[in-house]
């Protein structure tokens, strides 16, 4: 299929696409365990921001498959974002005292700087979805060929 300016891949949908995605979800919270695990400070903070919306990217993949990658890492971004604004409300923080879940999804105390690291993340998932699914990253089947 070809499209404006050269070759462009088929969207992927379907279980195939789900279980890739489904994959990188777990590869990123592996990532973001790893980073917790070897760093600490500032670099493990921002890089475990930036994997919070990549994980959220991934898992729009899982919901959504054939949605293009921009609107996969702008949506996670969007979420991501929200998330980090409805600190500035409390309730997180609150939520975040009485569960662990709540605090891993949700966060307690709002960081400006993070807003940055999550537009980090989306841009990142962004870029890594176009190349996995560009036409010469694609590796070809048997039955491609």
């Amino acid at each position: 299929m070809t499209g404006g300016g050269g070759p462009v891949a088929a969207p992927r949908t379907g279980p195939r696409a789900r279980a890739v995605a489904a994959g990188a979800a777990v590869l990123t919270v592996l990532a973001g365990l790893g980073v917790r695990t070897l760093a600490d400070g500032a670099f493990a903070k921002y890089a475990g921001d930036a994997l919070y919306t990549v994980l959220i990217c991934a898992l729009v993949a899982v919901i959504a498959p054939g949605a293009r990658p921009v609107v996969r890492a702008g949506t996670a971004l969007a979420f991501s974002w929200a998330v980090e604004l409805l600190q500035l409300t409390g309730v997180p923080a609150e939520l975040s005292r009485h569960s662990t879940v709540a605090r891993l999804v949700l966060g307690s105390t709002f960081g400006a700087p993070d807003l940055l690291w999550y537009a980090v993340g989306a841009g990142f998932a962004w870029a890594v979805t176009v190349l996995a699914t560009s036409p010469g990253c694609v590796p070809r089947t048997s039955a491609s060929r």
